[in-house]
């Protein structure tokens, strides 16, 4: 492993790439708010707090954001699952890990396709078991979850029993505000068709279960740990659109919590400082491994939400910033490799 003061530098170097705030979304407030409370780099808390999960042990991960449900559930966005798949991919590699994917059923497929290619065989729990024992494949668990609250709250308590995990991993995942609706960055309600995760995430922080969370607009879950920053300075983050009387808001919090214009940039810089930590070139998020995810996403359905067509623009990021981050990263953690 590379010196303290080496990684810490990179660490550093990863977070304000990533944070630089070419949406208009009031990121760097959030940032700034999340780096006083966390005292240190979010990144480089992330990836300590990933790479400390023990040999062989469980990762519970979230993501995806079904979009415009009152037209079809079956559409998702495409910021969230490569970001996931890239965090999924690194932690099988540096830990050994079970990593156990949640989602709505009606984008498991889009997803699940997006891990494989990330080089994740999808698996069913017990078979994750045996490859884990013989570390003879790379694989990924795909279960949905509930959409409506009364579910959700109980799969909750069924999947901390049944899974046991030593952490819990969520990157653009959408929470409930305060009057229990899930809003876009428009201040719109979101909640149709939406899989009431962040429950699960609740009772894990209830139960000292470490979460990490990755969000780039303070309607994510983790958000609630910044709450008065996303209602001081995110649009709509006081006051939505739809009539509820809150803003946009999550309430759900999180141990630690790592801010990006992008989320899915958030985990890219995360898998470097993890790569970087291992000395492991294997677990970057790479160029190559970017654009494939890209065109994955694409011939799966996946739609930059921002301008609502299915293409290879990311938040409204066309296709060479994010292949450019992907670089930069591996670019800044280089002298740790």
């Amino acid at each position: 492993m590379a010196d303290t003061a080496l990684i810490t530098r990179l660490d550093n170097r990863l977070e304000q790439l990533v944070n630089i705030d070419m949406g208009e979304r009031g990121v760097e407030h959030l940032f700034e708010a999340a780096r006083a409370l966390e005292g240190r780099s979010l990144v480089g808390a992330a990836a300590d707090a990933l790479m400390a999960v023990p040999e062989g042990g469980t990762v519970v991960l979230t993501t995806g954001s079904v979009s415009r449900a009152w037209i079809t559930p079956d559409l998702g966005e495409n910021d969230g699952p490569s970001g996931a798949a890239a965090i999924a991919r690194a932690l099988v590699l540096a830990r050994n890990v079970t990593c156990v994917m949640l989602c709505e059923e009606t984008l498991l497929p889009a997803i699940q396709n997006t891990c494989q290619a990330a080089g994740l065989f999808p698996v069913t729990v017990e078979q994750a078991a045996i490859a884990k024992a013989d570390k003879s494949l790379a694989t990924i668990v795909m279960l949905p979850y509930a959409t409506d609250d009364a579910d959700g709250k109980a799969q909750a308590e069924t999947l901390l029993a049944k899974l046991n995990p030593d952490l819990l991993f969520s990157t653009e995942r959408v929470g409930r505000n305060e009057f229990g609706v899930y809003h876009s960055m428009r201040g719109i309600d979101y909640g149709m068709g939406r899989a009431r995760v962040d429950f699960l995430f609740d009772l894990a922080l209830e139960r000292g279960i470490p979460v990490v969370a990755v969000g780039d607009g303070g309607n994510e879950i983790g958000m609630g740990k910044v709450a008065d920053h996303v209602k001081a300075h995110v649009p709509y983050g006081d006051t939505c659109q739809c009539g509820c009387g809150g803003g946009i808001g999550a309430v759900t919090g999180c141990d630690v919590l790592v801010t990006a214009a992008c989320s899915n940039w958030g985990c890219t810089a995360i898998a470097a400082a993890m790569a970087a930590r291992a000395g492991n070139a294997k677990l970057l998020h790479t160029p190559n491994r970017e654009t494939l995810l890209l065109d994955t996403m694409v011939s799966n359905g996946l739609i930059n939400s921002t301008h609502g067509i299915v293409d290879d623009s990311v938040d409204g990021f066309p296709r060479q910033s994010h292949v450019a981050v992907a670089e930069l990263c591996r670019t800044i953690v280089s002298r740790a490799l």
